[in-house]
């Protein structure tokens, strides 16, 4: 659904809505200042003040590209969790001295959230992305501070970042987009957050409320439906373009060699959840292939309890986008598969609609990593065509054991 410029003074906010921006040359084609009632023009935190003059904060707009490989915000889709990162985006400043006070905002809001009084005085968090079509938005969704399963003290923290030899600390929040329903974020609750803040509540989704009353543990967080439309050729390939500069890079690197590539490819698994661990080499197949065999390890990082263990068996195949993943690639991997055992499919490319569609309809416990998830994983961890070729040089030293 797209809302065209001239009407976005009318329009609410509607979940995964693009919002046109203007044709102008300048600043006067930004469509939040239509949109969003008192809305900044510029920076990543875009903040309005009450008009009450209590001096605090009616909303915050978060406004993101999700493309940065040296700030990789990021949303996960399936959790509804979403990753910010800060406004002390260079050396030279103070962690809360930043130009916007964005990370001032950040260390106010969790220490409101982690105390667990005066919620209300939380602003409610509108989050949004470029679209990389001229000034067009898109809303991602209403968020709260925090996530029921992140653990006070890691939702917020400051790390530490080195830019031309000068090391500066900056914040990595963490929020949850919440379940809204099928009804818009209307215009006249954010009016009232601003104009008529004591009634705003009279106006506020329902999930809102939830969590005002009750804090993180009444974070209600979107989530995909339960039933999943087999990904196209075009979303399981699609990338920015730094992505698919990153996969190219991969691609050339590995070609002809399968070994290497399973190196890598254990690496990348890792990267994207740590849980994964100790990928080694079983062996070798009568077809020629590698037996990849690893673990998900399950662990409270207590001393109490042992931890919990599943083998995981891994394949992977580095491909040209055109090279698909087909029914007789994944039924290597289904035939390996153990009882009690899970499997993940790794490609540079994509998997076809029946090889995608056999391992949904029957349930085997695949995971399915194509090109699109390399990309963002790599994104994630800071890996992009500057440092890639590095980071590949640390790979190959290493070998599957």
């Amino acid at each position: 659904m797209e809302v065209q410029f001239d009407d976005l003074d009318k329009s609410d906010l509607i979940l995964n809505c693009i919002y046109k921006g203007g044709k102008a040359p300048n600043m006067s084609a930004e469509p939040f200042h239509k949109l969003i009632p008192e809305c900044e023009n510029s920076g990543g935190f875009r903040k309005r003040l009450r008009q009450d003059g209590s001096g605090k904060y009616a909303y915050i707009v978060l406004y993101t590209s999700l493309e940065e490989p040296e700030w990789p915000d990021s949303l996960d889709e399936q959790t509804g969790v979403f990753r910010y990162f800060g406004d002390n985006r260079e050396p030279g400043r103070a962690l809360l001295d930043t130009k916007k006070k964005g990370n001032l905002v950040l260390k106010t809001t969790f220490d409101l959230l982690n105390d667990g009084f005066k919620l209300e005085d939380i602003p409610p968090f509108l989050i949004f992305k470029k679209t990389g079509h001229g000034r067009d938005i898109q809303f991602l969704g209403l968020a709260a501070p925090g996530n029921p399963n992140i653990v006070p003290g890691k939702d917020l923290f400051a790390s530490w970042k080195k830019v031309n030899d000068k090391t500066f600390q900056n914040y990595e929040a963490y929020f949850t987009i919440l379940d809204t329903g099928k009804t818009p974020i209307s215009r006249e609750w954010i009016k009232a957050l601003i104009y008529d803040h004591r009634n705003n509540l009279n106006y506020a989704p329902v999930a809102w409320k939830k969590f005002v009353r009750e804090g993180r543990n009444g974070i209600v967080p979107l989530r995909p439906h339960e039933e999943h439309d087999i990904p196209n050729k075009y979303d399981q390939l699609q990338s920015d373009e730094e992505g698919m500069l990153c996969l190219k890079i991969l691609r050339d690197h590995y070609r002809g060699n399968k070994r290497g590539f399973e190196v890598c490819a254990a690496n990348i698994v890792c990267k994207m959840d740590t849980n994964f661990q100790s990928f080694a080499s079983a062996g070798t197949w009568t077809d020629g292939a590698n037996d990849i065999v690893g673990k998900y390890i399950i662990s409270q990082s207590g001393k109490v309890n042992v931890p919990l263990s599943f083998d995981c068996a891994l394949e992977a195949k580095c491909s040209d986008v055109d090279d698909g993943v087909g029914v007789k690639d994944m039924s290597r991997l289904i035939s390996r598969l153990k009882n009690r055992q899970m499997g993940v499919f790794i490609t540079t490319s994509f998997v076809d609609e029946q090889a995608y569609y056999e391992v949904v309809e029957n349930g085997y416990p695949i995971l399915l990593i194509t090109a699109s998830d390399i990309a963002a994983v790599l994104r994630n961890n800071s890996i992009s065509s500057r440092n890639i070729y590095e980071w590949l040089e640390s790979v190959d030293s290493t070998a599957l054991k």
